[in-house]
Order: C-alpha cells, then structure tokens, then sequence
C-alpha cells in the first residue's frame, strides 16, 4: 500500500525469524529482562527506544521471544506505560518543534504546508486512538497547549 505523505510504496527490508521461540545462544531469563525493561522506563526511555538498546547493548534478540510479551505490556503490568502512545507523542513533539520554528521563520511557507500535513495526521490518529480506549475519549490536540504534553 502506498504511503500518505511520501513516495514509498514497499514494506520495511526487516523481518522477524519464523521460529516464535528464543535462541539457544540468548541466555537472560525473562524476569532479568522485564527487570532491565522497568528500570529502562522509569528512566524515562520509550518503548521501542528500550527494545532498541536491549538489542544493541544487551544482546536480547526479541522481548517476546524470551519473555512471551511485548514491552508495552510488560509496561502496562507495572504501570509505566507512558499516558499517550509513543507514534503520538513523537507526532505531537515534531509539531510542537516545527511551530518553534515557525515563530522565529514566519515566511517558510513549505514548513507551514509540512506543519498541516502533521497535525493531520495527528487528528486521525487521535480519533483512531479515542475508538480503541488508549486515550480517554476528551484527549484533544490544541496547539496551544501541545508543547505543555511534550515537556
């Protein structure tokens, strides 16, 4: 399927191994890693920012490979879940910066037309959210008091 805002038509070049199990050579046991995983988030780390540097520093090919659940969940478990979704929050904090710039350039007309595309996208993923129950149904973007959720 094609993309909204770009020209990309293709899928993503990763792809997960077909076998759902943990490898032989992965030797942390799944209470080592949801321990990493809380501390990771209480640091104030995203969620895929942790399974990130698990995979890089750590050597853990797959959270739910060894533990049998995602890293949200495992967050949600120990109630550390951030309050809005991570796609929103990034979406949220990439308006609140372009409007920063905007301020200071108030002629980049190209900024403007990007800025609109964002929040665009932030509406519908907004209501999209409000449906599925992971905001509460009076979450609202506003401009004004956007840079107020990022900080």
């Amino acid at each position: 399927m094609g993309r909204m805002y770009g020209n990309g038509k293709g899928m993503s070049s990763s792809a997960l191994p077909y076998r759902r199990s943990a490898p032989a050579w992965a030797k942390t046991t799944p209470e080592e890693v949801k321990d990493m995983i809380n501390k990771l988030a209480r640091k104030g780390m995203p969620p895929s920012a942790i399974g990130v540097l698990l995979r890089d520093q750590h050597a853990i090919p797959g959270v739910t490979a060894i533990t049998g659940s995602k890293i949200l969940r495992i967050l949600k478990g120990s109630g550390l879940a951030p309050e809005i979704p991570e796609d929103l929050y990034s979406l949220i904090k990439k308006a609140v910066s372009m409007r920063k710039h905007l301020e200071r350039f108030r002629r980049d007309r190209d900024a403007k037309f990007r800025l609109i595309l964002i929040e665009s996208r932030i509406h519908r993923l907004a209501r999209y959210y409000k449906t599925t129950r992971q905001v509460p149904p009076t979450f609202k973007y506003e401009s004004a008091t956007a840079s107020t959720m990022v900080a």
